[in-house]
């Protein structure tokens, strides 16, 4: 014999059961999280090595300039 539900509870877990079922049977959705979080990881690493490079070469270059004027003057 079948418990007494209120119909919005009913209508709830059958909801709950519909969205638990289509998750496990969805392959294709963790797949896509990973990808993304792999994807994300690489443009994360480039960016991280070009900052990298570019901060190099404008440290080389601040070193050049203030190489150049000899002292600046100062007495």
């Amino acid at each position: 014999m079948k418990k007494f539900m209120p119909p919005a509870v009913d209508y709830l877990l059958t909801m709950l059961s519909v969205r638990a079922d289509r998750a496990r049977t969805a392959p294709s959705r963790g797949a896509s999280a990973v990808e993304w979080v792999i994807i994300t990881a690489i443009v994360a690493g480039l960016a991280i090595t070009i900052a990298a490079v570019i901060s190099a070469g404008v440290d080389a270059k601040t070193e050049q300039i203030k190489g150049s004027f000899g002292g600046g003057g100062a007495k």
